[in-house]
């Protein structure tokens, strides 16, 4: 059984205007500084045996201070990348509506089987995130393991692992928050939702499901 705690890292500089971020390497605002810095304060008493994190600046700078905490070197993954959005990275919903309109009205009535021109397919994602847990869980099988990577990739991640069809993924999981807490536990190949956009704040352990 091995518990994970997934995190979308702290507030970048493009939230204000709801840009689209995938692979583009956005900084952290203040705030998300500070988001970070909250995420260290829950992480020093989680008794967390790993903690892994995307490449891209904005997951490793999240993730450095609950590492840091916890006296642990964080581990850095590509699979745990944000997706890519293709023609729409870098563009808020007004400006991939002026640029690409059809594509945008099939994107948003089925994300996966119309994703943003150019960008990666969901369901490849989802499967190099799953891919990625399931080394983890092998190596740590009673571990409990903090992930700070991104919104779309942990959205399209729980709707893999929990069965949920892929193209709902913005229906069932519409808002991740900075900083938030959702945990996920995998036993035997099988995954329970535990928790969801959890406050970060220093808290008890979860109790095991029975």
């Amino acid at each position: 059984m091995t518990d994970f705690i997934l995190v979308r890292h702290g507030e970048t500089e493009w939230h204000a205007e709801n840009r689209y971020a995938g692979l583009t390497d956005v900084a952290l605002t203040g705030r998300g500084e500070e988001q970070a810095a909250a995420l260290a304060d829950w992480a020093a008493t989680a008794r967390l045996d790993a903690v892994w994190c995307s490449p891209l600046s904005r997951a490793r700078r999240t993730a450095a201070p609950a590492a840091a905490a916890c006296g642990l070197t964080p581990h850095v993954d590509p699979r745990l990348y944000e997706v890519d959005f293709g023609r729409g990275e870098g563009l808020t919903r007004d400006e991939m509506r002026r640029r690409f309109p059809d594509e945008l009205d099939a994107f948003l009535a089925d994300p996966v089987g119309h994703h943003l021109p150019g960008g990666e397919d969901p369901r490849a994602a989802a499967l190099r995130a799953a891919d990625c847990l399931a080394g983890i869980a092998r190596t740590h099988p009673d571990g409990r393991i903090l992930i700070v990577a991104h919104s779309t990739l942990v959205r399209v991640l729980l709707c893999h692992l929990l069965g949920i069809p892929l193209a709902d993924y913005r229906r069932v999981f519409p808002q991740l928050l900075n900083g938030a807490l959702t945990e996920l536990r995998l036993r035997d190949g099988q995954a329970a939702l535990l928790r969801l956009n959890a406050p970060a704040t220093p808290a008890p352990l979860s109790a095991p499901l029975r």
